[in-house]
């Protein structure tokens, strides 16, 4: 009896030693990441401000150390006229090292237009008639960041998927939330900035958004600490 208990204190340490120092291992890797200790700027709707988000930013800060200013705000899309949108979110920031474009599903439950790729851009003048569209915001977000800080990183996250209509997480419906998706990803094709697909990648789904979300479009705490980790993943090595 004696013997087992001893036998087991000693595995019990031995994993205890193991996963201590993968957890080292980790860390260390982290600190390894050239976006370590940075300084972000946050820009999205209610997905990224409401008080459960903040489950997923802590992780930024505990394993990249990064220094945090959310300028989000509820309601807020791309387009011009989708509330405090992202155009007036990106006009009150200062200097960062990071700029985040944390898209929310706003401009595809209000019906904003999509637009093209090409909306706010060189290829039309700069038509602030298109600032109206999601591509035309997102535009409009890219160039005035890097008019106040050419040296700026800018990264996009895209729409979660939410529960509130099929098309709101079906990746098939073709007039749903992914021709919004997908337009994202176009414009930030065109100007070289680094995606995280959180809708394909997000790992949520009609079978277990019970678990990760406290209403058809926000997620829980422990559905951000999910998302969290993926981010953490994307920001750490883009």
């Amino acid at each position: 009896m004696e013997r087992s208990f001893n036998y087991l204190v000693v595995l019990y340490f031995l994993f205890s030693s193991s996963a201590f120092s993968q957890i080292n291992e980790d860390t260390l890797t982290l600190k390894k990441s050239f976006n370590y200790g940075k300084s972000v700027a946050v820009f999205g709707g209610s997905v990224s401000v409401i008080p459960a988000s903040e489950s997923a930013k802590m992780l930024w800060e505990k394993h990249l150390g990064m220094n945090i200013t959310n300028y989000g705000f509820s309601g807020a899309g791309f387009s011009s006229l989708q509330g405090k949108s992202m155009q007036q979110q990106v006009d009150e920031a200062g200097v960062f090292d990071i700029y985040i474009l944390w898209a929310s599903t706003n401009d595809y439950t209000n019906q904003r237009a999509v637009g093209s790729y090409t909306d706010y851009t060189e290829f039309d003048g700069y038509d602030e008639k298109k600032l109206m569209t999601q591509a035309g915001g997102i535009n409009y977000c890219i160039k005035n960041i890097y008019e106040m800080n050419p040296s700026a990183v800018i990264y996009f996250f895209t729409s979660s998927k939410a529960f509130n209509d099929r098309g709101s997480y079906d990746p098939f419906y073709t007039q749903g939330m992914v021709q919004y998706v997908e337009m994202q990803k176009m414009v930030c094709e065109l100007h070289g900035i680094p995606v995280l697909d959180q809708f394909l990648l997000g790992g949520y789904n009609i079978h277990n958004k019970d678990l990760y979300y406290h209403d058809p479009i926000h997620m829980n705490i422990l559905g951000y600490k999910k998302l969290g980790e993926l981010q953490v993943s994307f920001l750490a090595f883009p």
